[in-house]
């Protein structure tokens, strides 16, 4: 499925694609991407509660510039959490790309360090996979004829990885998959009374192998869901009132913590604001 979505603050126009059949690697979803405005990229990058890969298709390479000055280019992973405070931008010329969001149950497995590594942070592919490795998917990226041939080299490199990698612990593995399917509307302390863990333990664990403590993935997934609906259009008490918060001023607070900027600027800022939102609501579990 192809669709060209507007900025609301207006170009760059971009044609977003997702895979027409169901991915193949659990944990993983792809989409694609090609700039076809006339004005270079140049938007805040939000955290996700996700790890992102996000593969160069072509000779244009994707940059991502931090606060601090420093810059990357070409494939990059960003780890869970990275852009809060809207202190990272995105900045590209006519460039294709894949976006890779990993769930961070898979993450050690697929890129060989642990999510805690990366957490808040950005790397070259070729840091993580070996120059290679990663050069030679660039490579057959590059040449690939659609992309549902793209989708399949992608998957094609993710799954052997997957399945033969260290896994975590299935009841982190849970946990992950009920924060995410509740869209953060869960207490840590029930997951643990679920587990017949302690809270501590729980706390230990899931932030050793998945990358942050428990809390903090409930609010990241939380926020991911509230920014996807305002960028929707809906308004911001609607989105505070169904997405768990106590009021709208929590909303706001929270908001400007992840982003930096306020509700409604990130309802008309985002990177793709539509009120169809089946490829932005896709933060990856294990489990169907």
């Amino acid at each position: 499925m192809s669709t060209a979505v507007r900025r609301r603050v207006a170009v760059p126009v971009w044609e977003v694609t997702r895979p027409v059949r169901p991915g193949r690697v659990p944990g993983v979803v792809l989409t694609g991407f090609r700039d076809l405005g006339p004005a270079p990229v140049d938007h805040r990058l939000d955290p996700h509660p996700v790890l992102t890969l996000a593969l160069t298709c072509g000779e244009a390479a994707l940059g991502i510039d931090e606060s601090t000055g420093r810059q990357h280019r070409g494939s990059l992973v960003t780890g869970l959490g990275f852009g809060a405070g809207g202190a990272a931008r995105v900045r590209a010329a006519n460039v294709e790309w894949i976006q890779v969001r990993l769930s961070p149950a898979i993450a050690r497995a697929v890129l060989g360090v642990s999510p805690a590594e990366l957490e808040n942070s950005v790397v070259a592919l070729d840091d993580l996979w070996g120059e290679r490795r990663a050069a030679r998917l660039r490579e057959q990226l590059a040449r690939a004829a659609s992309w549902e041939a793209r989708f399949a080299l992608v998957e094609g490199f993710l799954a052997p990885l997957s399945a033969t990698g260290p896994a975590i612990e299935p009841e982190l593995a849970w946990a992950w998959d009920r924060i995410v399917a509740g869209h953060g509307r869960v207490r840590v302390d029930g997951l643990a009374a679920e587990l017949g863990w302690s809270r501590k333990r729980l706390w230990s664990r899931f932030h050793a192998q998945l990358g942050l403590p428990p809390k903090r993935a409930v609010q990241l997934v939380r926020f991911d869901w509230a920014a996807t609906r305002l960028a929707g259009g809906q308004d911001a008490a609607g989105v505070a009132a169904d997405c768990g918060y106590a009021d709208q001023s929590h909303l706001h607070r929270e908001v400007v913590a992840f982003t930096g900027v306020t509700p409604a600027t990130v309802a008309g800022g985002s990177l793709i604001a539509t009120a169809d939102l089946a490829w932005v609501d896709q933060v990856p579990r294990l489990s169907v």
